[in-house]
């Protein structure tokens, strides 16, 4: 079978870019001198994506932004030599699709972006209060159930909105994401923006492709669901909602108090009917503007927005948070194929994951996953769950590039079982994170191996290292965010465990708090609660249905509260240092410059 990938449009170093990368450097050799001050310094480096370390110093967090995840063979060899130049060997994948690279030099951040340009990247807009990478369901025009591929929609956006004088000062970040069905893998639910494909039938019976777009969705200490703007938004009529959207939160978000300045925070002030009336009376107006987006993009002409189809006859992979995944053979291929290869596309190609442990890829690997896109010719996306996909194969290139992954330490069955735990970069880099839930993530995962729990399926637990959720903790199974902890007179790293999110069929159900734990009894409470899982679930049942069979996450906690103690720190010493430390536990956070991807 004939395989035309579909790869992201090169983008050439334009001025604009040209311009950005020059303005940047002579800032950077400014404020290096004392010529510019600190507050007007960090607004320019955020709005170019770049971060502030914990660790102080000139060392500098790079992020790079991946329009819906798209990513190239040129792109996947330059981030190696990046990583390898600037960084530590090793880039991570974020739950927002981007790419970050950390103890970059400040003085070098010029040379990253030059290299990065020129395989058509940037990292403007990936940090600060614009509008952020534009996000799309890693499977957009490959999977069955989807209503539209909102691939080339995502890339409208994302272009429509880089450098737009709209988004360069906002009351705080702004977060857009697409689905292309209510399934919502790109998780529009929680998002200030969240757009999901849909169809409806016109008064002569005929079908109209079209979108229902959300409004003020988020996460952080205090998640909101997005709510629906109207029954249904027509394609030309997307990029203006999203617009006014954008304009309605600039107008009246609140520049006064960054805590509450998110576009959730604009419906507790105004109330929904009224946020909802100024959205659509902007929207009805803004086609007087000398920027309106409305009509069909450019792009989405281009490249076409069908929907991939399901076949007609056939097995067809169930996708989404809780599918119900079974490995039914020890054959290391089969269990790979299980777990990792959607198959149901009309076209009759597939698509497969690359398993990225904690979202890291080291430089050996970008390059092999270059050599292995461009071997099979094909379509490759980042997930929002820190992994690699290759879509648009035929089924004589899954064993190959089953064993091509092999060669690169990238083959296990991760997709949709207990192993894949998702972690933000926590206190290893990050300013206000409290713990290193990265040290975390991989306890769990190491204890989940031991215990012959790893590969238990329809269970996803995602950490933060406090309570902003960069590590989506509210929308997993079981959730945990960073917390300092106060035992026998000494501070100790702690988490608080959440149980039962949920993002699907066009709802957001967010992690109840269960039971507060040492950080060193996290990796029991996550097993005993997955074990119990696997034993007590139905046939086909997700996690929130078994939670709430069994009595919510308070009686799920009943059977944890033994873990919930902290011995003397001459019995278990290592209760009061965190992962990856060696010394005492510290809670001290430095001052936020918001790392959310």
């Amino acid at each position: 079978m004939s395989v035309t990938p579909i790869v992201p449009a090169p983008r050439d170093l334009s001025a604009e870019q040209q311009r950005d990368i020059e303005r940047f450097e002579a800032a950077v050799q400014q404020y290096l001198a004392g010529e510019i001050e600190e507050d007007v310094f960090r607004l320019m480096r955020l709005n170019n994506g770049i971060y502030g370390q914990r660790q102080g110093g000139i060392n500098q967090m790079v992020r790079v932004k991946f329009p819906a995840g798209s990513i190239s063979p040129e792109q996947f060899e330059t981030l190696a030599d990046v990583v390898d130049t600037y960084s530590r060997g090793w880039g991570h994948i974020t739950t927002r699709q981007n790419v970050q690279m950390h103890y970059v030099q400040l003085d070098q951040v010029p040379d990253v972006m030059r290299a990065i340009a020129k395989v058509g990247l940037t990292t403007r807009e990936a940090c600060g209060d614009t509008v952020r990478n534009v996000m799309a369901c890693h499977l957009a025009g490959a999977c069955p159930y989807e209503k539209l591929d909102v691939t080339p929609w995502a890339e409208a956006a994302f272009e429509h909105f880089v450098r737009n004088p709209l988004g360069q000062r906002l009351p705080r970040k702004f977060k857009i994401n697409f689905s292309g069905c209510e399934t919502d893998c790109g998780q529009a639910m929680f998002n200030d923006a969240g757009v999901v494909a849909s169809v409806r039938t016109r008064a002569d019976g005929s079908l109209e492709h079209g979108f229902r777009v959300f409004v003020a969705g988020g996460l952080g200490a205090n998640p909101h669901p997005a709510l629906l703007l109207e029954e249904f938004t027509a394609r030309e009529d997307l990029m203006p909602t999203i617009e006014s959207i954008l304009r309605v939160f600039d107008q009246t978000g609140n520049r006064d108090n960054k805590l509450r300045a998110r576009m959730k925070w604009v419906i507790d002030n105004l109330g929904w009917e009224e946020t909802q009336r100024r959205i659509l009376k902007v929207r009805h107006t803004l086609p007087a503007s000398s920027s309106w987006p409305g009509g069909i993009p450019a792009i989405v002409a281009k490249a076409g927005d069908l929907p991939a189809g399901q076949v007609s006859a056939g097995e067809v992979t169930p996708v989404g948070q809780g599918v119900a995944v079974q490995l039914l053979s020890r054959d290391p291929f089969q269990k790979w194929e299980q777990t990792s290869v959607i198959r149901g596309v009309a076209n009759g190609t597939v698509s497969a994951v690359a398993y990225a442990a904690l979202g890291d890829i080291t430089s050996a690997q970008f390059r092999g996953l270059a050599a292995i896109q461009r071997e099979l010719g094909s379509d490759v996306r980042l997930s929002n769950r820190q992994n690699v996909v290759f879509r648009g194969l035929d089924e004589s290139q899954v064993p190959v590039l089953y064993g091509r992954l092999i060669e690169i330490g990238m083959a296990s069955p991760g997709a949709e079982l207990a192993r894949d735990v998702v972690s933000c970069p926590g206190a290893d880099t990050c300013n206000i994170a409290v713990t290193q839930s990265r040290g975390l993530a991989k306890a769990i995962g190491d204890q989940l191996e031991e215990e012959g729990l790893a590969e238990v399926g329809g269970v996803r637990i995602n950490i933060s290292g406090c309570t902003n959720s960069c590590g989506q903790h509210h929308a997993s199974d079981i959730g945990f965010f960073g917390a300092e902890r106060r035992a026998n007179g000494m501070s100790a790293p702690g988490y608080q465990m959440l149980l039962g999110g949920y993002i699907g069929e066009e709802q957001a159900h967010f992690g109840e708090k269960a039971l507060r734990l040492p950080a060193k009894a996290a990796p029991e409470a996550a097993a005993r609660v997955v074990r119990r899982f696997a034993a007590e679930r139905e046939a086909g049942e997700k996690f929130r249905g078994w939670m709430d069979r069994v009595g919510g996450p308070k009686a799920i906690a009943d059977d944890l509260r033994d873990l919930d103690h902290f011995p003397s720190p001459l019995e278990a010493p290592h209760f009061y240092t965190d992962y990856d430390e060696t010394g005492p536990f510290s809670g001290e956070v430095g001052e936020s410059e918001c790392a959310g991807g």
